[in-house]
């Protein structure tokens, strides 16, 4: 990969992730890194930490094809739809391998991540008051307020080998511009040690394109970015393509059995060079109907 921060998505993945990584791939209802998720498969990264608030269909396809070891994280689904199976298979019946987890609460993985976007060792909450989940995480633990008395819980840190998110634009410096819902894209970036952003658009400056309550991530903290249109499928990406509801329910009857999961991630994903591939391979066989104009071009 060159110096210049805008790079392809198969570059990034190639310098910036490497086996035994801790990665978090972060989105918040829409802007989740898809695309970059397959092409961490496509390059067949191993023991990797998975960290994300909100596991889903991206992890599920990480873990399934044998790519994780553990993960972290406060809730693990199919939104909308039920179970994520492949997470769920690794972890009763170690298959494709044994997955190590380790469960927070959203309030606390969000206050983990500031913690360590702020250069502090540990995050301070008042939380799990009540809870069975410190009985089985010995990363959860309580402190008293030197001021008050109070009990307070506290967990260390999280600051991520490598943080990726998607994003609406990116300047050419690689300063990047999230608009829309916003959940911890920017706390993670700033945790993290290494950042991949993928976006649907490059544009010359992007103060020309700053919006009430987005957020500008600085060039000088990011690795690097990459141009990736619809790169948040099927998740939706704020002001440019909608949530693929029916790629979530159709993924629940391909993930539940563990040879159509193969089969389905051999054809659409291993078999593809990158993300406009892979959606011109679903359009193929009718799982997708709706594509950015770039993708389809």
């Amino acid at each position: 990969m060159t110096t210049h921060k805008l790079c392809t998505l198969q570059e990034a993945v190639a310098e910036l992730i490497h086996d035994g990584d801790a990665i978090a791939l972060e989105g918040f209802t829409h802007l989740i890194p898809s695309a970059a998720g397959h092409e961490v498969i496509r390059q067949r990264r191993r023991n990797l930490t998975l960290i994300r608030m909100t596991p889903d269909l991206v992890y599920d396809m990480i873990i399934g094809m044998g790519g994780a070891d553990r993960a972290i994280f406060s809730w693990g689904g199919n939104p909308g739809v039920g179970s994520i199976h492949r997470f769920r298979d690794a972890i009763e019946k170690s298959w494709p391998r044994p997955l190590a987890i380790e469960e927070h609460s959203h309030a606390d993985m969000a206050a983990r991540y500031q913690a360590g976007a702020s250069g502090l060792p540990f995050a301070v909450m008042r939380g799990y008051v009540g809870s069975d989940l410190p009985r089985y995480n010995p990363n959860i633990r309580f402190i008293e307020c030197p001021f008050t008395g109070e009990r307070l819980a506290c967990t260390p840190a999280l600051n991520p080998d490598v943080a990726v998110i998607h994003a609406q634009k990116a300047d050419r410096k690689g300063n990047v511009l999230i608009s829309g819902i916003v959940g911890v894209q920017k706390e993670v970036v700033l945790a993290a040690r290494r950042s991949i952003v993928t976006v649907e658009e490059i544009v010359e400056d992007i103060k020309d394109h700053a919006q009430m309550n987005s957020v500008v991530l600085p060039g000088w903290v990011v690795s690097a970015v990459c141009h990736v249109p619809g790169g948040a499928h099927p998740s939706y990406a704020h002001g440019y393509y909608k949530r693929d509801n029916s790629f979530y329910k159709a993924w629940d009857a391909i993930s539940r059995d563990r040879d159509t999961f193969l089969e389905w991630m051999n054809r659409h994903v291993m078999a593809t060079a990158d993300f406009a591939e892979f959606c011109q391979s679903l359009a193929a066989s009718g799982m997708i109907r709706s594509l950015p104009q770039e993708v389809r071009a």
